[in-house]
């Protein structure tokens, strides 16, 4: 890590470290040749992240742990994983093929749904996490993390290059698109907006000079962003001007989900989650009783929610979002 940089990272990313204060705290190093070890409490585990592709669940989280369901999140079967390191993200272009990150610059890939992983880029001296990672086709994908680390490629996540966006060195927390542009949810008050594919960058500042860990583009110009101390505003120019929203909350907001009926869904730390049936104009609180933090949500065919935090795996009912 360059020694120049003394601001602590995201509070999303010290929720990857295991620490919720805003210091920057590394756990134990970790090595290349490193194997994930099974573990059968590994659904109770730290995790990061939880993506759906057609009928399967795959979730993400610390000390190599990628854990795939079959059957909406009743069951889970931990992979066998080239890393220990934590894992952040994950991100699969249809069944088949997908791609996770995490620490020391770790990417992933998989080309059988996630029974065999290979490790296919690391950079254990850049001592730092990637935090989000996206398809945008089949052949092309980002990922992304701290002090602006930003790789590409091209091939299908074989090979990585790293490319610079900005002269800045913000860390980059979450990768949104819609038909016609790109944002990344960054730090100090920081959205980046792409209009051609990724291959520029313009810098956007909302109203707010703290961290942004993400939001969802909406359709027709409209976007929500959200981030450190419940701060949530809406777009309807693509980010040119924005509306604060009340969350009526104090908690860090981390992922959002839009449910299968339009309800969105925001979750946070704190057991946080808000609940907008208006098309994210306004939100209904509710929170957890263990208080433990959120950091990815998915939605079950039957309408059960799937999250995954500080508690591992949860599965919670669409009437438990009822109760305040």
């Amino acid at each position: 890590m360059n020694t120049a940089h003394t601001r602590p990272l995201s509070l999303l990313a010290t929720l990857v470290l295991g620490a919720l204060a805003g210091v920057l705290l590394f756990v134990a190093p970790t090595h290349a040749e490193d194997a994930s070890i099974l573990a059968p409490m590994a659904t109770k585990s730290l995790l990061l992240d939880i993506q759906k592709v057609d009928s399967t669940l795959v979730a993400v989280g610390e000390w190599g742990h990628i854990l795939i369901s079959e059957d909406e999140g009743k069951s889970w079967q931990q992979m066998q994983v080239p890393s220990r390191a934590t894992l952040t993200g994950v991100s699969f272009f249809d069944r088949q093929h997908g791609l996770v990150v995490g620490h020391d610059e770790t990417i992933l890939r998989t080309s059988d749904g996630g029974q065999s992983w290979q490790k296919v880029y690391e950079d254990i001296e850049a001592e730092q996490p990637l935090l989000d990672v996206l398809y945008l086709n089949a052949e092309h994908a980002f990922a992304i993390g701290a002090y602006g680390a930003f790789l590409e490629t091209l091939d299908g996540g074989k090979s990585w290059e790293y490319r610079a966006i900005s002269e800045e060195d913000m860390h980059l927390n979450q990768l949104m698109v819609d038909d016609n542009r790109m944002f990344i949810a960054a730090e100090a008050g920081i959205l980046y907006r792409s209009d051609n594919g990724g291959e520029s960058w313009e810098i956007l500042e909302p109203p707010y000079e703290g961290s942004f860990f993400g939001g969802m583009p909406l359709g027709e110009n409209s976007l929500l962003l959200f981030g450190l101390r419940g701060h949530l505003f809406r777009s309807e120019d693509a980010g040119d001007s924005w509306t604060k929203i009340d969350s009526g909350t104090e908690a860090s907001l981390t992922n959002v989900l839009k449910l299968t009926d339009g309800t969105l869904v925001i979750v946070g730390l704190g057991g946080v989650m808000l609940v907008s049936s208006d098309a994210g104009k306004t939100f209904t609180l509710h929170q957890e009783s263990d208080r433990k933090g959120f950091s990815g949500v998915v939605e079950a065919t039957d309408g059960t929610l799937i999250t995954v935090g500080e508690a591992g795996i949860k599965r919670l009912t669409r009437d438990s979002l009822s109760r305040p």
